[in-house]
């Protein structure tokens, strides 16, 4: 996983539930020092899935609401310093979406070793997309969150439904 999805959940999380609770995580995973992470490093995907673990027991809350969280804070607050670009591209939520898996081959094709998750997109009627997911890691959660905050930069009501651990459900307004 790159960096840059770390450096946005520890922001995340010591802003929004305190220094502690981070230090608490990385504790209970065992990790003693903390590495220096760039945007562009490759941190270990078994590394991140176990502090993602820890977190939920120190901050009480379950997978779907960290991924309410991180998405959330990465298309409202994060991801707007890096890559505001994309989002000003977009008219809509619909649009943006359509976008994602361009949008992460394109800026991943040069980084190595880059695994982001990939998505194709089928329509069920001109309203509703079914966006599936391909992913090894599983994160199907951040994926929800993450198209929820879509809807919410955007200031369109979106209806969100994860179906499975590989695709959601949009209704666009």
């Amino acid at each position: 996983m790159k960096g840059v999805i770390v450096l946005c959940l520890k922001e995340l999380v010591q802003k929004n539930y305190g220094e502690d609770k981070w230090l608490d995580a990385l504790r209970i995973s065992s990790i003693e020092k903390e590495p220096a992470i760039l945007p562009i490093s490759d941190v270990d995907d078994a590394l991140v899935l176990k502090v993602v673990d820890s977190l939920l027991k120190v901050l009480g809350i379950s997978m779907t609401q960290l991924g309410d969280a991180f998405g959330d804070y990465w298309v409202n607050v994060y991801s707007q310093r890096m890559y505001s670009i994309y989002y000003k591209e977009s008219d809509n939520a619909k649009d943006f979406l359509m976008k994602m898996d361009d949008v992460h081959y394109t800026m991943t094709k040069k980084m190595k070793d880059a695994h982001p998750p990939r998505f194709d997109y089928e329509w069920k009627d001109d309203k509703t997309m079914i966006m599936h997911y391909k992913s090894r890691r599983g994160l199907i959660d951040i994926m929800v969150g993450l198209v929820k905050a879509v809807g919410k930069y955007y200031n369109e009501p979106l209806k969100v439904e994860k179906l499975g651990g590989d695709k959601v459900s949009i209704v666009f307004p």
